[in-house]
């Protein structure tokens, strides 16, 4: 069957199962007693994860929202409904939504060339003429831009301007061509950043007018200086991996790193009120809130994704959503994580019924927010061995994470048993290294080790295994390679990242 073919019939099958009016429901007392003792039971049992919240939504009825555990260890804050969770590329979906409206007043064509509206000088013609805001947004454009994916989400290194002069970066992927879906942030990058070019709106602006204030959720924001400005308790990332415990992330968001791919923080409250938006087509307690079709029209199968994640299997890709199943159900979702955050957001069309999982960890543990979304569904659909298989599937995930540990620690000491591999005293390094592209790396010297660092990202560098090198962690367990070029008394050229910094 091809790609074509396979959508089709998946379209079909979305709309035969086309959400039914709910019948007679569980009793909540019940499932709400019995989803909180298997929550705390799990995070006892897995241990590494600080702190919890969910949403539950059955229809027009939101029939949990809770929080557990700590927002960060550092303060002890505890997790309530209204914690503000990082919800990663849970985002793209609201991002797709607020384009899609856009589209509905004829504000923009989803389907136009790029080139038919954007107005970015040195934008490739030559690739955005044959790609539309639906192929972007849908990962099937062909299109890359690594460097603006890099400043957007991790070093926050960048301005509009600069990332307008970044468009001219973009390019294709022959292993991916136009047609064929491919996941990144890139797409949406590179949406928001022509929409922003042509409007002069932020994309927080835009998502924030378009979609979150239509729903009513005052307390999800891409500004993590507005929340804090407002008192809220934010969760930090954590990583479980010590011994002794978990730890805070050293890697947080801040605002310049907040992006359209991947850039909200809401709460378990104000995710219900998405839950419902979807399960609901735009409906939201009685009332119309978006036209009707708009919010049905972003769950629509638009680039063949046959792959498997876990339990889920997907078909297909949306306006921000994945499109599979959970066992025999249609589950549309969408997940998240970044530096110790971990978002599960789903439902399931027919059952309308969804779940919103979010935890402050996922370097060992972050299968917690899909080991309880999956329990919320199948207690809800009446599995008669539910106690018994989660008892299995909790130690499963206890075991994988004392593996996890395990291969860490493992890593983490071979690396440290390394010699450097440097020839200079290390202030020979020490300076500001820059490239167009990617921007700057600073190095320094401090208290004997050097320390690398990228706009927000800062790391110790460790030995590397080639001649001249150090291996960095800007982002926490994603360790690269900088590799020093020059035959002077001090270095004048690095490589990371596959791009050369000149010394300034």
């Amino acid at each position: 069957m091809t790609d074509l073919a396979r959508l089709a019939a998946f379209a079909v099958a979305a709309i035969l199962l086309a959400p039914q009016p709910a019948s007679a429901g569980p009793d909540e007392a019940r499932f709400r007693a019995d989803a909180d003792a298997f929550i705390r039971r799990a995070m006892d049992q897995v241990g590494v994860v600080p702190g919890l919240s969910i949403a539950v939504v059955d229809g027009e009825d939101v029939v949990l929202t809770a929080g557990y555990g700590v927002a960060d260890i550092e303060t002890g804050a505890l997790v309530s409904a209204d914690t503000r969770f990082y919800i990663a590329s849970s985002t793209k979906s609201f991002t797709a939504l607020a384009v899609a409206a856009m589209a509905t007043r004829g504000e923009v064509d989803l389907e136009a060339p790029l080139t038919a509206w954007s107005n970015v000088p040195g934008a490739p013609a030559n690739l955005f003429s044959s790609v539309s805001l639906t192929d972007l947004l849908s990962h099937r454009s062909g299109l890359d831009n690594s460097p603006i994916s890099f400043r957007a989400a991790f070093s926050g290194d960048h301005s509009p301007e600069v990332m307008q002069r970044l468009i001219a970066a973009t390019v294709s992927r022959p292993d991916t061509p136009h047609g064929t879906f491919r996941y990144s942030n890139a797409g949406y990058n590179i949406a928001t950043t022509l929409l922003e070019a042509r409007d002069g709106r932020d994309w927080r602006v835009l998502v924030r007018d378009e979609v979150l204030n239509p729903i009513g959720m005052a307390d999800t924001t891409g500004w993590l200086s507005e929340a804090r400005r407002d008192g809220a308790v934010i969760a930090a990332g954590h990583l479980g991996h010590p011994a002794d415990g978990p730890v805070r992330s050293p890697l947080q968001k801040v605002d310049a790193t907040m992006q359209s791919a991947g850039g909200l923080v809401s709460t378990a409250d104000d995710m219900a009120r998405w839950l419902e938006i979807q399960i609901n087509d735009g409906v939201l307690d009685g009332r119309r809130v978006f036209p009707e079709g708009l919010v049905a029209s972003t769950h629509r199968p638009l680039a063949a994704n046959e792959s498997t994640f876990g339990p889920y299997t997907r078909q297909a890709y949306g306006l921000g959503w994945q499109i599979g199943r959970y066992g025999d159900d249609v589950l549309i979702h969408h997940f998240g994580n970044f530096s110790g955050s971990r978002a599960h957001v789903s439902f399931m069309p027919a059952r309308r019924i969804g779940v919103v999982v979010m935890v402050n960890e996922d370097v060992l543990a972050g299968g917690l927010a899909d080991l309880i979304a999956n329990y919320v569904y199948d207690w809800r659909a009446g599995r008669p061995d539910l106690e018994a298989a989660y008892d299995t599937a909790l130690r499963d995930l206890v075991d994988r994470r004392d593996r996890g540990r395990a291969a860490i620690a493992r890593q983490q000491a071979e690396r440290a048993a390394r010699p450097s591999t440097l020839s200079r005293p290390l202030v020979a390094y020490a300076g500001t290294w820059e490239n167009p592209l990617l921007g700057t790396v600073r190095i320094a010297e401090r208290g004997g080790a050097m320390i690398v660092s990228m706009g927000v990202m800062e790391a110790v560098a460790e030995a590397f295994t080639e001649a001249e090198s150090v291996r960095v962690e800007l982002a926490p367990m994603q360790g690269q390679p900088i590799r020093f070029g020059g035959d002077g008394a001090a270095p004048d050229r690095l490589e990371l990242m596959g791009e050369t910094f000149l010394r300034r």
